[in-house]
């Protein structure tokens, strides 16, 4: 598969773009797992053509986790044209657009996921971004606003036709936000389309490897990009590749080998932000994992470490989960997580 003059392997996944997850550090650790490509945290175009700080900072890119999209939104035209021309000189490989976000303050005010619902103002602004930059310009977009709008597969075609060089499409409508189940027939439609020449990549519902094999045998895609799946397990991206690979399951590594990385995280959390702000970041991605499922009588202890704010602190709580893992015993809560 190629998106412009970049080649990926058979079968790619890609780290999907997410607000407050997919920041350098996480990219990183997810590329170091086998993600083909990333894409950065959402970029406001508003706030990048007026020099906000903290979003110039999101075009902040490093050479190991190339090929690498910068992700942006908004609903102005030549906002978005100067936006795309900033990210640019930024050198990432991929300029992406995002026309799926469905929250509120987002999709809300037009942009985003709201753009499904003014189709000639997504097409100009499709056309905007790919004359402005010359480097390959994706879009990421959902089935339609609601279910009595389901635009997807013609849309795609329109969005073709303003030169993007792939398109990403998340398996729900702007309605429906997270809830329900994925559906894929439609972005299998797009794909069979006979008219579509640029690859698909689909997204939705990816959490298991299982699940990924099933997504490329069954709907046909060109890579499949991994969303919530993959936050507190960035490793499932290993998993996933060599369950493609094999159609067998990786062999489980050690509790404390998966702590590790979780560890890793947080330190280059800190590393980036610094320890008040890098703690409170990568909580959610230690909220989200697994790893702890399945732990009797664990909602003490993650309410303990949720609310850790030093790293000593965080670490001996994490420590203490290691090692009461391993002795069969458990902290004193009675409560099941």
């Amino acid at each position: 598969m190629k998106i412009g003059s970049i080649n990926f392997s058979n079968q790619p996944l890609f780290l999907a773009p997410m607000e407050d997850v997919t920041d350098a550090s996480f990219r990183h650790i997810c590329k170091n797992f086998g993600a083909d490509m990333v894409y950065t945290e959402f970029v406001s175009s508003d706030a990048l053509i007026r020099s906000i700080n903290k979003t110039k900072l999101k075009l902040e890119i490093s050479e190991n986790e190339r090929p690498v999209a910068i992700q942006i939104y908004g609903k102005d035209p030549a906002v978005m044209r100067d936006a795309a021309q900033i990210c640019e000189a930024a050198n990432p490989d991929i300029i992406d657009i995002n026309f799926g976000c469905p929250v509120k303050k987002i999709a809300g005010k037009g942009a985003g996921a709201g753009m499904l619902r003014n189709i000639p103002l997504m097409l100009e602004i499709t056309k905007e971004v790919v004359n402005a930059v010359k480097i390959p310009v994706t879009v990421k977009t959902r089935l339609g606003w609601d279910m009595d709008s389901l635009i997807i597969v013609e849309l795609a075609e329109k969005l073709q036709d303003c030169g993007i060089s792939a398109i990403c499409i998340h398996g729900r409508t702007r309605s429906q936000m997270y809830a329900g189940k994925a559906d894929w027939t439609l972005i299998r439609q797009v794909k069979e389309n006979s008219r579509m020449r640029i690859p698909v990549i689909g997204n939705g519902d990816i959490t298991t490897p299982e699940g990924c094999k099933e997504k490329f045998d069954l709907y046909g895609v060109d890579a499949v990009m991994v969303g919530r799946g993959s936050i507190g397990q960035p490793w499932i991206f290993c998993e996933m590749k060599h369950y493609l690979e094999t159609a067998s399951r990786l062999p489980l590594q050690t509790f404390s080998y998966y702590m590790q990385i979780l560890k890793e995280q947080i330190i280059q959390s800190i590393e980036k932000l610094d320890e008040r702000r890098g703690i409170l970041h990568i909580r959610r991605h230690l909220a989200a994992t697994p790893l702890f499922k399945n732990i009797p009588n664990f909602k003490k202890t993650r309410v303990e470490m949720l609310r850790a704010i030093t790293l000593q602190e965080l670490f001996e709580i994490m420590d203490g989960i290691a090692s009461g893992y391993f002795m069969g015993s458990r902290l004193d809560s009675t409560e099941n997580s």
